[in-house]
């Protein structure tokens, strides 16, 4: 019985791990596009990342407004 439940936590165990490790691999991924795309506007346009937070910040304002037609 110990030997099942030995082989079932290795198995659970590898499992997790390997499911983590594609997380950390998807999100490094992720992070270095980003910085990438923050680096290309702020060197070839000069926007900086608080202009680009802004925007952000400012798209459900601007697709509302796109929705309904107001400009």
């Amino acid at each position: 019985m110990n030997l099942i439940l030995l082989v079932a936590a290795l198995v659970v165990s590898w499992l997790v791990l390997t499911w983590l490790l594609q997380v950390a691999q998807m999100a490094f991924k992720k992070a270095l596009a980003i910085a990438a795309i923050v680096l290309i506007l702020q060197i070839g346009f000069g926007i900086g990342p608080q202009q680009l937070l802004d925007q952000i910040l400012q798209l459900p304002q601007l697709i509302e407004n796109l929705l309904t037609g107001q400009t």
